[in-house]
Parts: C-alpha cells; sequence; structure tokens
C-alpha cells in the first residue's frame, strides 16, 4: 500500500500508471468485514487500482466528520454513508457526483434508486443488504401448531390465540431496550403507504399525521391490541433485546417484532437461528396487498473533489455488482437480500433473508418512513413502551408522537409547520 495523501480527495497517478483510492467507511465490524471483502475482490480484478480504507465512528459524531470533510473538499475518494433522509442533508446536488444515467448504476434495483435521490437525480450504489423490520417468527412452533403466515392483522391475531393456548408466549416484547418497541409502527409503513400513496410526502410538509390517518395509528393500536389480549411474555417491560432473540430461537416465544438484521450475529452461538426463524412482513388489512417495510442498506458516493473520478466509478460500479454481492457473501452472513440484480443470496443464508427476498421478488416492499421523510420525533420509543405496556391509548400515543415529531422538523426548518 502507498502511503496515505495528505489530500482527503485522492492524488494524481504513481508513475508507473497505479492508482489509489481512499475509501471512507464507518467503523462498525460488518461494514469494516464488508468493505475488506469486496476491496480485496476488486483490486485483484484491476490490479492499477489501489484502495485505502479508513474508518470513521458511527452515529452523530460520524455524521459530522462525513459533512466537514465534504464542506472543506477533503472526502476521500469515495465513501460509504446512509440513504435516505440523512443522504438529503449533505445537499448532494452540490457535494457529489450525479450518477443519474451512468452506466454505473446498470446493475442498481429501480425500487432501490429513490432513497439515493434528490431532484431526481440519483447519486450513490447499495453497499450490502436490505434488512426487513416486521415480525420476525419461530418456524418451528408454526410446523407443531399448523399455522400458516397471516397476511391479516386477524390472522395474525387468530394465530397468537392459538400459540397461547399450546403455553407459548405469543409476542416476544423487550421493553428494557426501549428501541425494540417501535417495530410495529416503523415496521408497518409498507401498509400505510398502501392505503395512502402519498403520505410520506404529505407528512414531510406538515399535512398528514399520525393520529388523523387510520392507517398510521393502526401501527400503536397493534401495541395496544397485543397487550389486551395478554399475548406478551411474562417479564417483557424489564426483557433485553438478547433475551428476546433467545426466547424466539429456543421457541419459548413465537413471533418478536424486530429487524432482521438481529439475526445473523447469533448464528455462531445458536445455529438454529439460521433455519429455524423466518420473517413475514406485519400483516394489514388486505390479504391481496400484504407486503413488508425494508430497511435499506447504507451507499457508496463520491465527491465532486475527487481527483480520480474514473476510478472511482469503476469501483461503484464493482459494489453495485453480483461479483461483488459474493465477496461479501464469504465474509458476512447477509441479513437480507442485495439490492443489485442478479446478486444471489447463498444457499446457507439465514431463512429470514430467504423470505425477505420473495417479498422483493413479488414487488410487495416499501421503505421504513424514515428513508423517505425527515421526520422522525426522538420520543417514539418512550411513547411506543407506554402504548404496548396498556398505560397509553393508542390515539393518545400517535397524537403525543405527532407533538413529538412537530419540534424536529421546525429544527430542521421544514416548509409546513
Amino acid at each position: 500500500m502507498t502511503a496515505l495523501t495528505s489530500c482527503g480527495s485522492g492524488s494524481a497517478p504513481a508513475a508507473d500508471g497505479t492508482v489509489t483510492l481512499k475509501f471512507l467507511i464507518d467503523n462498525g465490524q460488518g461494514a469494516v468485514d464488508s468493505a475488506k471483502a469486496m476491496t480485496t475482490a476488486f483490486m485483484q480484478a484491476n490490479p492499477k487500482i489501489k484502495i485505502e480504507t479508513e474508518t470513521r465512528p458511527a452515529g452523530s459524531e460520524g455524521d459530522n466528520i462525513v459533512k466537514t470533510k465534504l464542506s472543506t473538499g477533503d472526502m476521500d475518494d469515495v465513501f460509504l454513508y446512509n440513504s435516505g433522509s440523512l443522504l438529503q442533508a449533505l445537499n448532494p446536488s452540490q457535494t457529489l457526483v450525479d450518477l443519474t444515467g451512468d452506466p454505473v448504476l446498470q446493475n442498481v434495483q429501480k425500487d432501490f434508486l429513490p432513497v439515493v435521490t434528490q431532484g431526481g437525480h440519483a447519486f450513490g450504489v447499495p453497499f450490502g443488504t436490505a434488512m426487513g423490520g416486521g415480525i420476525l417468527y419461530n418456524r418451528k412452533v408454526y410446523e407443531k401448531l399448523g399455522l400458516q403466515v397471516p397476511k391479516t392483522w386477524d390472522e395474525f391475531m387468530a394465530n397468537n390465540a392459538k400459540i397461547k393456548a399450546a403455553g407459548i408466549s405469543p409476542v416476544v416484547s423487550t421493553f428494557k431496550d426501549t428501541w425494540t418497541s417501535q417495530l410495529f409502527v416503523l415496521g408497518d409503513f409498507y401498509n400505510v403507504q398502501a392505503a395512502v400513496p402519498n403520505f410520506a410526502a404529505d407528512y414531510t410538509a406538515g399535512k398528514a399525521k399520525f393520529a388523523t390517518t387510520p392507517a398510521a395509528t393502526a401501527g400503536f393500536q397493534h401495541l395496544a391490541d397485543v397487550h389486551a389480549k395478554g399475548y406478551l411474555n411474562e417479564g417483557f417491560g424489564s426483557a433485553t433485546a438478547d433475551q428476546g432473540m433467545k426466547m424466539l430461537v429456543e421457541g419459548k416465544g413465537a413471533h418478536y417484532p424486530m429487524l432482521s438484521a438481529q439475526l445473523p450475529p447469533l448464528v455462531a452461538s445458536m445455529p438454529q437461528a439460521a433455519t429455524d426463524v423466518g420473517f413475514f412482513g406485519i400483516p394489514g388489512t388486505d390479504p391481496a396487498k400484504s407486503g413488508a417495510t425494508l430497511w435499506e442498506p447504507g451507499a457508496v458516493y463520491i465527491p465532486k473533489t475527487t481527483k480520480n473520478l474514473d476510478a472511482a466509478k469503476k469501483f461503484l460500479a464493482f459494489v453495485a455488482s453480483p461479483a461483488a454481492a459474493d465477496a461479501v457473501s464469504k465474509a458476512v452472513q447477509p441479513a437480507g437480500p442485495y439490492r443489485i440484480t442478479g446478486a444471489k443470496l447463498p444457499d446457507d443464508a439465514i431463512q429470514a433473508a430467504k423470505d425477505l427476498q420473495a417479498y422483493i421478488d413479488r414487488g410487495a416492499t416499501a421503505p421504513a418512513l424514515e428513508f423517505v421523510s425527515p421526520v422522525k420525533g426522538p420520543s417514539l420509543e418512550q411513547i411506543t413502551v407506554a402504548v404496548g405496556s396498556g398505560l397509553t391509548p393508542p390515539a393518545e400515543g400517535a397524537a403525543q408522537y405527532d407533538k413529538d415529531v412537530e419540534k424536529q422538523a421546525k429544527q430542521l426548518g421544514l416548509a409546513g409547520w
């Protein structure tokens, strides 16, 4: 590897024609392992391009580093960052290379593109896999009790009644880790969008509210329903996410509203997590429209300041290729499907990822609201704990959340608030 150059946006090719690209990623283990697999495979195929990977912290500290590097012209040649609403805050049309119509995007699935697009222009390629937000369920419990995956909320509640009668906790809740309480609301967005296609735009503009949109209030109602029927595990208020996953994998609980990304880390210690746990989207009201909400992967972008645009584009084209997906799958167990046409899940992929792939294959997915709107209130997890514990009525919880997001929308300076 050549020494790091002082300019963040790369340096001129070396005398032998070798170009060195700098690639900035977050320091999460999954990102580090995926980037290593991807860059190694790329450099083997492109010996004249070297890639030096740098890491940054995750969370708000990392956000600030990315924004600072972009504003000072010191950004690496390529960088990994969120897709969706966080990308919009980077002012991509001013700071990033526009990839609209570029062959770099030819393998990117069309329904991923909205989360890397601003003003009709696309700026990134997907890195890693999507994950589902919905219901993880124990397939052995379903098999034993002769249950079918529910396509409506009523069918889901009927399954819960049979599971409870069999002495198994129907719905695992883990409110000690308050973030886990949000999935019945956030994972229901596919159904909200199916019922009210313009909800995200109207919500961002301050025109649509959770409390006055029945399809959006439904997620809060779901939390209340499973509590009122006594379908939650004993001690749900003090249970942790780790305990909840263990309960589910061991078949002591049948359903867990959760993100599919929680599964791969368990496979080493509980191999049955790969095969015994499946996924389905939170059921709505119309069986013909059943689908699932996706948390889209982050993406790789090129800043306008790069001096190595051709090499950077060559790398992005590789990132968005089946070959890159294959390389990553060997290093990191996929939590869901790739958003790249022709990329296949490995045969030993977890069952939940295969279940998610089926939703994508039939076009029955929507990105979570946070990917299509910048408005997300900070207090949702406290509100959903209260509704899910029977302390706050669902309609009141939805109204509280509308107030919560108002503060944030005003801070963002959005029109209509």
